[in-house]
Order: structure tokens, then C-alpha cells, then sequence
């Protein structure tokens, strides 16, 4: 499970959810930079992140080897 490919593609999925949760939790404060509370962001996002983590190894030996997702890759026609 913890194979170097497995935790590169954990560690991507990981950052992709921290950053599409700050930005929607940012956009959602409509943009007003200046009061935006950046502890709650940044928590909130790290939860998100941390639950993707907990989904991938929660996905080991359901998809693909070595890799955390559910789904196989689509190889083409």
C-alpha cells in the first residue's frame, strides 16, 4: 500500500482538495480579502485534505495496485 506511487498520488490528491476547499471556502466569503478569517481556511481545508488521505488508504485494495483510487484507468480503445 504505502509504495512510492501510492503516496505521490495520495499526496496530489491531498493538495488538489486542500486548494479547491480554500478557494471555494474564499469565494463563498465573497471575496473580501481583508476579513477573511484565514485560520478557519486553513483549518478547514486541512480537514478536507485529511479526509482525502483517509479516503485513499480507505481505497487501497478496491481499485487499480499501487494506486488510491477506486476506479481503473480508462486505457483507451
Amino acid at each position: 500500500m504505502f509504495t512510492k506511487s501510492f503516496l505521490m498520488q495520495l499526496a496530489e490528491r491531498a493538495v488538489k482538495t486542500f486548494a479547491q476547499t480554500f478557494v471555494a471556502l474564499a469565494g463563498a466569503s465573497q471575496m473580501d480579502w481583508l476579513n477573511l478569517d484565514w485560520q478557519h481556511l486553513a483549518a478547514t481545508s486541512l480537514i478536507a485534505a485529511g479526509l482525502s488521505i483517509l479516503t485513499s488508504i480507505a481505497s487501497d485494495k478496491v481499485g487499480p495496485t499501487d494506486s488510491p483510487s477506486m476506479v481503473a484507468t480508462y486505457k483507451g480503445p
